[in-house]
């Protein structure tokens, strides 16, 4: 190593380890440089709207053919007969894996595009998770609110939204604005819910970056974090969701709660298409009012609407994605960036590097995916339960909606990989569960509870700091 470099790192590694002026102690931490491949060999080089939406290299022969089958079942519309590619309904909240997740990202929330405020009518791409506030769901509706409905049928209900919009100002001067969305929903098909009974939790959807790498991690080495991540200094404490599935207990890693240990392929196809599968025979809609009384007879069917090996062929595409690699690293703004990014203590929930196991993954049908195994990525998540509910705006990102062992207050930290191309994929920078931070500055203020303490570190920040580290941000 150069003499001149090596003075540079140990002069931060020394400044790093001074007390700031919040009295907060600097991480003594040297951050990582260089071109790092984001998901090993499944990462691509790709910075085109098909970012998310391509193959890893090792995907060839027959699992390229598979790949090919998994991407046109997530991406083609579903209709409301009988047969390949029916199935959909009687309600529902999206028509396709894809008119979520267009491009395998974050299609735009139109409920947030909608100059009145409501994006009622349209098909908004968000999902809204619905319960009473003693936490029981409501006979009529279930989990999530179906705002789709095939003709003849009533949707569940419609959901508006209310912005409530307030400015900030940084120490140095600069301004910000946060916008908090109030969520109603009217339209009920069956009784109306009173608003005072009524917890309304709304999500966009997640980009499908890096799923097969997710479902290869480590649990040991995930629980090992929850075991070491107390960093009182700095209020975290991270800790990992349990939930149950397939009957049995197992480590969540997937989702805004890390309430789910798989891709929910299926579940998916049951709850937010009406696609009945082996795994959720029923319609969504059994035990509805409109359905009893006759009005859906006719449109449901007794065999099953997806076949097991369909859905395995969807999974297969979702893990069998590329990740792409960061861009301009060697830039001199982004390597500041991310060396503010670690003297703020971001990594401590953000976590740079973890590991896959060693046989990598097995799908729902038992094809294995052994190309995924033994991997070292760059998630920038620790995959954590982390409380991030304090007030802002007189209001937090506590939902109050409850996901295996997480609170209301508790969401699993964001994987950042592939972040800094959303808009180019999807167009738009709306970011956390329910895309209430139109853009970085916005998402980071919007940080509370245990990202409190790195959120006042950037808010203290220069202008040209908060840029630069910005910036890192962009090139992930």
């Amino acid at each position: 190593m150069a003499p001149f470099m090596l003075c540079v790192i140990c002069a931060f590694m020394l400044a790093a380890c001074e007390e700031s002026d919040s009295g907060i102690s600097e991480i003594d931490i040297e951050a990582p440089t260089g071109y790092s491949l984001s998901a090993g060999t499944s990462t691509i080089f790709s910075t085109s709207s098909f970012a998310y939406d391509s193959e890893a290299e090792w995907v060839t022969g027959d699992l390229k053919k598979r790949f090919m089958r998994g991407d046109k079942l997530y991406d083609d519309a579903r209709t409301s007969g009988n047969g390949y590619g029916g199935g959909l309904g009687p309600v529902y909240a999206g028509y396709s894996c894809g008119s979520c997740h267009r491009n395998a990202g974050r299609t735009r929330p139109a409920l947030w595009e909608d100059t009145e405020g409501s994006g009622a009518y349209g098909f908004s791409s968000m999902l809204v998770y619905v319960t009473r506030k003693n936490g029981v769901f409501f006979q009529d509706y279930g989990r999530v609110l179906h705002d789709q409905a095939i003709y003849g049928v009533q949707p569940e209900g419609k959901l508006h939204v209310t912005r409530h919009y307030e400015t900030f100002s940084f120490p140095d001067g600069d301004t910000y604005e946060l916008c908090y969305p109030e969520y109603t929903i009217t339209e009920w098909y069956a009784d109306s819910v009173r608003p005072e009974d009524l917890f309304c939790s709304v999500r966009i959807p997640l980009r499908h970056v890096g799923m097969g790498q997710i479902m290869a991690l480590d649990p040991g080495e995930i629980e090992a974090l929850a075991r070491k991540s107390n960093y009182p200094e700095w209020g975290i404490s991270g800790r990992c969701n349990y939930i149950v599935e397939r009957g049995r207990r197992q480590l969540g890693v997937g989702g805004n709660k890390a309430q789910h240990a798989d891709l929910t392929v299926e579940l998916g196809f049951s709850s937010d298409m009406g696609v009945t599968n082996s795994r959720y025979p029923e319609e969504i809609c059994e035990g509805q009012r409109q359905m009893e009384q006759g009005s859906m007879m006719g449109l449901l069917y007794d065999e099953l609407d997806i076949s097991t090996e369909d859905m395995e062929d969807v999974d297969l595409y979702l893990q069998c994605l590329g990740v792409p690699a960061r861009r301009g690293v060697n830039k001199k703004t982004v390597y500041r960036g991310e060396q503010l990014f670690y003297q703020a203590g971001c990594q401590l929930c953000h976590a740079t590097t973890l590991h896959t196991r060693p046989r990598g993954t097995t799908l729902l049908k038992g094809t294995q995916l052994p190309w995924l195994g033994s991997q070292t990525i760059h998630p920038y998540s620790d995959f954590l339960l982390h409380d991030m509910g304090s007030e802002i705006m007189g209001v937090g990102l506590n939902d109050n909606y409850v996901s295996g062992l997480a609170r209301g207050n508790e969401w699993r930290t964001t994987p950042l990989w592939g972040i800094g191309l959303q808009e180019k994929v999807n167009g738009h920078t709306y970011f956390l569960h329910d895309g209430r931070a139109r853009n970085f500055v916005e998402a980071i203020m919007w940080h509370g509870g245990e990202g409190e303490a790195s959120k006042n570190k950037f808010a203290n920040m220069s202008r040209d700091d908060r840029n630069a580290l910005i910036r890192f941000l962009e090139s992930l």
